[in-house]
């Protein structure tokens, strides 16, 4: 009974973490964002374009149930993907200082017209190395977390044509399918624009680099001497730069209560310090997220801003 608690428990953050990395940059509970990854709040339709901020506060907290389609590399230079649906209930929760929305999921220290600074978490869905061609016979790539704190600089003012914003996340990796075990460390720094539109649209899209430490890079790309084979010979990463990723996110309102939402997101580990890993099958390949959210129950409290 342990155990399929401890299941239910993980596929549960597993749902939470991924979304919110796929469309963090715009990727409901999203990490699997950059993001890809973030939660697709339920917000009040409006026919204004974005504006400083919005004409109507959201509420302070919403509840109800997301369902999504999500398609991903297993791990940056991938020819194999994890494809998962899933139904699962979701709560937001807007506080001056906890917070569960959009690209917002942790602890919200400072924040400041300009600036905020958060603590978070982000990450993305494992896969068994038996269904991995190039990983066949080695560990499995379990279901990676990340938390940590993340910088946030609005670059312009809120206006009607959209709004620039830089982010910077640093954050340490932990296994979820391994007992939380330290995989190493990141460095996301991306730069993000946003809009929303007449009609209850919203988009974004942003572009990022992955920097990773040695521990990390190991994770994606070693091949020990005793797992090396003819055609999969050993290899010793190295840290620096992991990955870029060019991401997009699209929602539509269509009630108070319904919201439609779509992520892509292209990974390419070109140019990366271990492109020539043997575990690097596909230099380039995309991501996508597709969802629909229904919004059960709201508060009558604004959120704190």
């Amino acid at each position: 009974m342990q155990n399929k608690k401890f299941g239910l428990f993980r596929s549960f953050v597993q749902a939470i973490s991924l979304l919110s990395s796929f469309a963090c940059g715009a990727v409901a509970l999203s990490a699997h964002a950059q993001e890809i990854v973030t939660t697709p709040a339920i917000e009040s339709p409006t026919e204004k374009p974005l504006l400083v901020k919005d004409s109507e506060p959201l509420p302070l907290w919403e509840l109800g149930v997301s369902a999504f389609a999500l398609s991903q590399q297993a791990y940056p230079g991938s020819n194999t993907y994890v494809n998962r649906v899933l139904a699962v209930p979701y709560f937001l929760y807007r506080g001056e200082h906890f917070r569960i929305d959009r690209g917002n999921t942790g602890y919200r220290a400072i924040k400041t017209p300009r600036f905020e600074f958060d603590v978070g978490f982000a990450g993305a869905f494992g896969s068994s190395s038996d269904k991995i061609t190039a990983r066949r016979g080695m560990e499995k790539l379990g279901t990676l977390i990340e938390f940590g704190p993340r910088l946030k600089w609005n670059i312009s003012d809120p206006e009607a044509n959209g709004r620039w914003r830089f982010e910077l996340p640093v954050r340490a990796v932990f296994d979820l399918s391994n007992q939380f075990k330290h995989r190493g460390y990141t460095i996301e720094p991306e730069i993000e624009f946003e809009r929303r539109a007449f009609g209850g649209w919203r988009y974004s899209t942003g572009f990022s680099t992955v920097w990773g430490n040695r521990q990390m890079a190991e994770t994606f790309y070693q091949v020990r001497p005793d797992q090396a084979l003819a055609e999969r010979p050993a290899y010793q990463p190295k840290q620096g730069l992991l990955a870029w990723r060019l991401s997009a996110f699209i929602s539509h309102s269509y009630s108070n209560n319904f919201r439609v939402f779509g992520g892509l997101r292209l990974d390419s580990v070109a140019g990366a310090v271990n492109e020539h890993s043997p575990l690097v099958k596909r230099q380039t390949a995309p991501s996508l997220l597709l969802g629909l959210t229904y919004t059960w129950m709201r508060s009558a409290r604004p959120e704190f801003d």
